[in-house]
């Protein structure tokens, strides 16, 4: 075989996962802060800083979900039934805080109803995909190629450490992304925000990844065996080095460091659940060959792909250029 295409396509969906939580990170960021934003002109230039990209950040969440339904039939149908209430609660929250976006400028009697939406939308959606990522990493229950764990199993220490961490990782995208695009009392607002949810994002990291190794032997034999630790020693150093960047960025106030740092953060942390979980796809035993679908239907779908990604990537950036700078207080997108 040329290519591997279930790894390919395994790849391609790590990817797509990744995207979402970097785009849709700093918007559900910006929404579990939103409380926190002492006037309603501030909530406003906030909102319009994501207005522009918001609902296209999203995305990326339809093409990992349905790629991994289509690629990953297996994984999916054993995922799922563990993951359904956090799945639910994680839709609800996204639509509700959806609608409250356009209805919150269209309305002046039920104004804080909505922006109490956004916030609530965005905050349950944070919390439900952290404690599914906990409930994930550690493991899934099988028996006969199909879950056999209960209805419970999420409800445990490390699915709500990873639901915080999550939380608070959302929170210093959505801080260090208002540092790029605001100006005034609004970006110093910001900058007061980033620094403690910097720090606080960093002991949580350091926490689920003191935990995380504890969990299964074989994370443990990655983390620390030999010779595997010395490959994954590379992953806490590029992590201590995102974090100077994140902390001195912000001493020196920098514009586009903190952020840009922050996703350098997001990015290790997910690479360090690659190095935990490969070549599984749903610890602890269904690899990724186990659940991909057939070769023929794994090529056929990767044509489409290759059609697809880019054009998503190429309208991404497109946005972004065309949005880019600080917004404005006058300028209105809705």
């Amino acid at each position: 075989m040329i290519f591997d295409y279930a790894f390919i396509w395994a790849g391609l969906i790590a990817f797509a996962v990744l995207a979402y939580v970097l785009l849709d990170g700093f918007d559900l960021g910006i929404g579990i802060l939103f409380p926190f934003l002492k006037t309603r002109e501030e909530r406003h230039l906030a909102m319009n800083s994501i207005a522009p990209v918001w609902d296209g950040n999203e995305t990326w969440l339809v093409l990992g979900g349905g790629g991994l339904f289509a690629v990953f039939p297996l994984a999916y149908a054993i995922v799922m039934p563990a993951l359904y209430p956090m799945i639910i609660v994680m839709l609800l929250g996204l639509i509700f805080r959806g609608v409250a976006f356009e209805f919150v400028h269209r309305t002046e009697r039920m104004k804080s109803f909505w922006e109490f939406g956004f916030w609530a939308g965005s905050l349950s959606a944070a919390i439900a995909q952290g404690l599914a990522l906990g409930t994930l990493v550690q493991g899934v229950s099988m028996a006969n190629r199909s879950y056999s764990g209960g209805y419970w199993d999420w409800v445990t220490p490390f699915s709500f450490l990873t639901a915080l961490a999550l939380v608070v990782g959302y929170a210093t995208l959505g801080a260090t992304w208002l540092i790029v695009k605001t100006e005034g009392e609004l970006l110093a607002r910001a900058r007061r925000f980033a620094k403690p949810l910097g720090l606080a994002l960093l002991a949580l990291i350091g926490a689920v990844s003191l935990a995380t190794p504890l969990l299964r032997p074989e994370y443990l034999q990655r983390w620390f065996g030999w010779p595997t630790g010395l490959y994954s020693a590379v992953v806490p150093l590029l992590l201590a080095a995102a974090a100077w960047a994140l902390l001195t960025g912000l001493r020196d106030n920098h514009t586009l460091r903190p952020f840009l740092a922050t996703v350098a953060i997001f990015i290790l942390s997910f690479a360090g659940l690659g190095i935990s979980f490969y070549p599984h796809l749903v610890p602890p035993s269904l690899t990724i060959w186990d659940a991909a679908a057939p070769d023929n239907s794994l090529k056929f779908l990767l044509v489409g792909a290759a059609v697809l990604v880019p054009m998503i990537l190429a309208y991404t950036a497109y946005s972004y250029w065309v949005f880019r700078g600080k917004v404005r207080p006058d300028e209105h997108y809705h």
